[in-house]
């Protein structure tokens, strides 16, 4: 299956080279997800702990602590990297 994945907040720039759609097992998961970038692309700031989930648009919790969620084909994961300044 394919689903969207976007990563935004401070990491965007960390992501720029993500591809747009990722290739997915079917029956493939939101933790599925995580451990291929973690896999591919290591540890970074748009998928660490503290970044917020969504799936369409339905919020998850964070990245370390987030509801268990199937995906379906088209599925759009965001991942929402804290900011702070002032």
């Amino acid at each position: 299956m394919r689903i969207r994945l976007v990563v935004t907040g401070r990491a965007y720039h960390a992501a720029a080279n993500l591809p747009d759609l990722c290739e997915l097992p079917d029956q493939a998961t939101v933790d599925d997800v995580i451990r291929l970038l973690i896999d591919r692309y290591g540890e970074g700031p748009g998928w660490s702990g503290t970044c917020l989930l969504a799936v369409s648009g339905r919020h998850l919790g964070t990245v370390a602590s987030h509801q268990p969620a199937a995906l379906r084909e088209g599925d759009e994961v965001t991942l929402i990297a804290p900011v702070a300044g002032g």
